[in-house]
């Protein structure tokens, strides 16, 4: 019988499917019972607490083969990937920096590309990871550590993900809990004035889009 699961904090689809042994996360995600949550949120790894998801039973799968030889079987599952852009206070790119990604206990040495990229893929269930710069052309940022919290990023739409995608660029120092919170306005009137919107310290529907064009997602 299916289930039903509520979303907490740090969750994503790619964990979830894992947690309940399910190699693909489309096998919720497009199920009939979630179609209502996929459409509110568009991303299936970037939900909110509180959010219900339906689990689907798990159905064994059976291939017709002959008997009196030997088969391979091939498990296609999507994969998942950690995508970081680092730049500096004036938001210039951190150039071909050599760094130490740390995941799951894993030691990577990776290079940012020409526009401060990092793209390295990512097993499911993993929440967390650490970024050391190590070297890089801005000498201030070499040996910068920068822990990153996987799956905790709230959807656009709610108040806690506009602070966050805010603060991951720099426009935002801490938290939010209220849209009249002063540091906040004020973070989003700078976002909007240097970004040729409006400039009224509201996350309204034509900053978000913004917001979710320069954060990239």
């Amino acid at each position: 019988m299916a289930t039903s699961y509520t979303v907490r904090q740090g969750d994503y689809l790619s964990k979830i499917a894992k947690d309940f042994g399910f190699s693909d996360y489309r096998t919720i995600w497009d199920h009939a019972d979630n179609a209502e949550l996929k459409s509110k949120r568009k991303n299936p790894n970037v939900l909110y607490p509180g959010d219900k998801l339906v689990i689907p039973d798990r159905v064994l799968r059976e291939e017709d083969r002959p008997v009196d030889k030997k088969h391979t079987f091939k498990v296609k599952v999507p994969g998942l990937r950690l995508r970081l852009v680092l730049e500096d206070m004036y938001e210039e790119p951190v150039a071909n920096a050599q760094c130490l990604l740390s995941i799951d206990g894993e030691f990577r040495k990776v290079t940012t590309d020409d526009k401060g990229k990092i793209d390295e893929p990512l097993r499911p269930g993993t929440t967390s990871a650490t970024l050391i710069i190590q070297d890089a052309k801005q000498t201030h940022l070499n040996f910068v550590e920068i822990p990153i919290k996987i799956g905790h990023l709230d959807p656009l739409e709610e108040l806690s993900g506009q602070g966050a995608r805010l603060k991951n660029l720099g426009y935002f120092p801490g938290t939010v809990d209220d849209k009249d919170n002063p540091a906040f306005v004020t973070a989003v009137e700078r976002f909007q004035a240097e970004h040729g919107l409006t400039v009224d310290g509201i996350c309204g529907p034509k900053t978000q889009a913004k917001l979710k064009d320069i954060h990239g997602c």
